[in-house]
């Protein structure tokens, strides 16, 4: 009779051969949306915008890679499963913008978290096949970037003798901190099997390093980082199969914070796959813009905006929002961790004041509800019809992408007062960054609210981030059947 490491062994050879045939990997991302902790939709809206300008300003003032996991109503998660005896699942939300797979662990502490969401009942229990990261891999120098591997072996108490011929490997990696705008961890890097449960085909990776976290605040939630370092899943990826890790894409169900829509599956792919053969003809072709490198941010994907119509008007970006410098300053970074799209203050100003001359002149300003969302302009519109200048995105590279209405302007209901009743409002879904002359970092993100009904696709080989309409929760069905 086989034995199940048999039946293990034999999983795992047709994973591969399954693999190699289909050349991606297909996972679902889950939304939240916690219709008990917001009691009104600007309530909502003021907590998503808050949080997104929170996590800008830590991309323009970065402590470590790791960048601000965002509040439910804004976030994707994905199910990855640690260790071999036994494996344990945890949901981690999905990020390109931090470039490090971390987990809690147990026993884990998690300060100012209470009332937080968190779809995990418990926290990691290390497997018996984890292992410490030695202090001298490259994975280590990777988590404490701004130190030498014999730095690293040194804090870790490794003999100086043993440190000048290389024989630090019993020395595990020294923890490390990371810290974003209104929270913070402190880490291990281990060692152990990964395996997507949740993906078609299955797949198990040996050796996958990830960051073990006993001690955080504000965050009780892991995060699968999607960036641009060799600590990222696609990085990892890469080394077990290049033509798994060297591309992924994601497409975001439309949802405008309905809780029927956030409860629909998105896909996300790890791999090339043959659209025009697989979804038809039909489908839109895809829009390449080149990703620009950031010297001090290598971890972001970063890309030119060059400007932006409003209706028939192209409105020019300023020169920082069009490239980076060799200090890392400027650009716009394509973040799935941040809800809304946040230009520099002048161009937004520019912009807006575009859109308010075209929709104003016959509406009222509702600068009650700009003050309850933290969203500018809001328009009242009772009972008419809002009508509102198309909005196109142009990227370096002459790739234009026209946003669809819902991506950029939302409309809800507000309770209004007594002597008004309910009153139809609409508000431009697009913010303010501020002032960008202090401090250095991109100065533009691409929130994943306006990436919506996209397949956006990461092409790590060719240099490039593309863009292309598709029905996401058709394509899912499609490639999942498939």
């Amino acid at each position: 009779m086989a034995t199940p490491a048999f039946f293990i062994f034999l999983s795992i050879i047709l994973s591969s051969i399954s693999i190699s045939f289909s050349q991606i990997l297909l996972l679902p991302l889950t939304h939240s949306l916690s219709t008990a902790q917001f009691n009104s939709t600007p309530h909502l809206l003021k907590s998503t915008t808050t949080r997104s300008a929170v996590r800008f300003l830590h991309h323009r003032h970065p402590h470590r890679q790791v960048s601000l996991p965002l509040s439910p109503g804004s976030d994707y998660t994905l199910s990855l499963s640690i260790g071999s005896h036994p494996p344990q699942t945890l949901s981690l939300y999905m990020d390109t913008g931090s470039d490090l797979v971390w987990l809690p662990c147990h026993p884990f502490e998690c300060i100012l978290c209470d009332g937080k969401y968190n779809p995990n009942p418990a926290a990691l229990n290390l497997s018996s096949t984890a292992a410490p990261t030695a202090c001298r891999s490259r994975a280590c120098a990777a988590a404490h970037s701004s130190l030498s591997s014999s730095d690293l072996c040194a804090i870790s108490r490794c003999p100086l003798e043993s440190i000048e011929v290389s024989e630090c490997d019993s020395f595990s990696c020294p923890p490390f901190y990371y810290a974003y705008a209104d929270g913070s961890l402190i880490a291990k890097l281990y060692t152990d099997s990964l395996s997507i449960p949740m993906s078609s085909p299955s797949l198990i990776l040996r050796n996958f390093t990830f960051g073990c976290a006993n001690s955080a605040l504000g965050e009780p939630i892991g995060v699968a980082g999607f960036g641009r370092g060799v600590l990222s899943l696609p990085g990892q990826l890469t080394d077990f199969s290049p033509q798994l890790g060297n591309q992924f894409s994601y497409c975001l169900v439309s949802h405008s914070f309905d809780a029927n829509r956030v409860h629909r599956l998105s896909p996300l792919i790890l791999g090339r796959y043959k659209r025009k053969e697989q979804l038809g003809q039909a489908e839109p072709d895809f829009v390449y813009t080149p990703m620009l490198d950031n010297p001090k941010y290598p971890y972001f994907y970063s890309v030119g905006l060059e400007a932006v119509s409003i209706g028939k008007r192209r409105i020019e970006s300023p020169p920082r929002l069009k490239r980076v410098d060799r200090g890392g300053n400027g650009g716009m970074v394509v973040d799935s961790g941040t809800t809304f799209t946040i230009l520099p203050s002048d161009f937004y100003e520019s912009v807006v004041a575009e859109f308010g001359h075209r929709v104003g002149r016959g509406h009222s300003k509702a600068g009650r509800i700009e003050e309850r969302t933290g969203l500018s302009p809001c328009y009242y519109f009772d009972d008419r019809v809002a009508k509102v200048p198309v909005v196109a995105l142009h990227f370096g590279g002459n790739s234009s992408v026209v946003l669809p209405r819902r991506n950029y302007f939302y409309e809800f209901w507000d309770g209004g007062d007594e002597r008004k009743g309910k009153r139809k409002v609409g508000c431009v879904m697009m913010m303010n960054g501020g002032d960008d002359s202090e401090g250095g970092g991109p100065v533009g993100t691409l929130g994943n609210y306006q990436q919506q009904g996209f397949e956006v696709v990461y092409d790590l080989e060719k240099r490039r981030v593309g863009f292309a309409r598709r029905k996401c929760a058709s394509l899912w069905e499609s490639l999942n059947q498939g």
